[in-house]
């Protein structure tokens, strides 16, 4: 019979050592003021990030996805608050960063890919001025340092005549050639970490892969830690080692890519898995999985398995405190549901 472990630290990683970890969040919480009370957008939120390992964060839009990456960035808005039990990078407590330290970090040692790079290009600026502008304020270089800087790393995302497009603005450049842009000023300063927020949403199908193989050799050729946000599943099998469900603010099943492909526990993982077609096994015209009902409200308490609601295999019992079980191979899930099927 297999062998299922409930855990006393929810989505804790117990292989990851002290030196190897870059990132390492354990409880985040973000709350967000509202006139009917505070919304937990964040719940109880850990995993960490090893030195050149890949992890997904998945889940449908609104799960609190963005909102976490944001939090360990440091860029809440004002009305959302956060906390944690720990907030780290390399060993550093962001929880009690001052801003300066913050804005020393953030596109120093760990820098993010934001989702549209035509809002996050200012349109005022040439390319040059803005690949270049973080590089001169962080390494206290000079105006040619930093140009050679944006060149070297403009032809390594795969843009040709890097030196002429410095002086280009974001609108003459097409989607593909600005989520390159977006790509080489993270990595301007060589950072630790980089999280990438759903980097190939905006972007055409073929665009799409380019931009994700390129990712995946960056990451691979720098050894960097990368947290990736998507909502593709397809992404997650060509990218990633581990993978982290969400689903209204909290992680529900996380683990490494191959275990969760092959046997989902959660019966939320369960339903995205059915939602997308196989070779060979999904009949052209035939019909694909759906997950019926709605995310519940996060404003207010909240209390038991948030998924119950949509869920075929609810029971009374799930409204009540729901364990986080964990297998010998590292695979965690949230629920009831035992890794022998059992609900108990």
């Amino acid at each position: 019979m297999p062998t299922t472990t409930v855990l006393d630290a929810p989505f804790a990683n117990a292989t990851a050592t002290v030196n190897d970890i870059v990132l390492d969040v354990q409880g985040l919480n973000v709350d967000i003021a509202t006139a009917r009370g505070p919304l937990h957008a964040v719940r109880d939120i850990s995993f960490t990030v090893r030195r050149g390992e890949t992890l997904c964060l998945v889940g449908e839009s609104g799960c609190g996805k963005s909102m976490t990456s944001l939090a360990i960035m440091g860029l809440l808005p004002k009305a959302a608050t956060r906390s944690a039990r720990t907030l780290s990078m390399m060993g550093e407590d962001l929880s009690r960063a001052g801003r300066s330290r913050i804005n020393a970090l953030r596109g120093n040692k760990m820098a993010m890919i934001f989702q549209e790079p035509m809002t996050a290009l200012n349109p005022a600026y040439t390319i040059g001025e803005q690949l270049m502008e973080h590089y001169i304020y962080h390494r206290r270089a000079s105006k040619a340092q930093a140009r050679d800087r944006a060149i070297e790393l403009l032809e390594k995302v795969g843009i040709a005549s890097a030196g002429q497009r410095l002086g280009q603005y974001p609108h003459q450049l097409s989607g593909g050639l600005r989520q390159r842009v977006m790509i080489a000023m993270s990595l301007m300063c060589g950072p630790e970490l980089l999280i990438a927020d759903e980097p190939s949403t905006a972007l055409d199908v073929t665009i799409q892969a380019q931009i994700l193989r390129l990712l995946a050799d960056l990451q691979a050729e720098l050894g960097i830690a990368m947290v990736l946000i998507t909502h593709d599943l397809g992404v997650v099998a060509r990218i990633a080692r581990n993978v982290a469900v969400m689903y209204a603010g909290q992680i529900v099943e996380e683990g490494p890519v191959h275990e969760i492909f092959a046997r989902p526990m959660h019966p939320y993982t369960e339903g995205l898995m059915a939602c997308i077609p196989v070779p060979g096994r999904t009949l052209p015209g035939g019909e694909l999985g759906t997950i019926p009902g709605v995310v519940p409200s996060l404003v207010g308490d909240l209390k038991g398995c948030a998924f119950r609601d949509r869920c075929r295999y609810a029971q009374p019992r799930c409204a009540g405190d729901i364990p986080v079980r964990r297998t010998p191979q590292g695979q965690q899930w949230r629920c009831i549901k035992t890794e022998d099927g059992v609900f108990a």
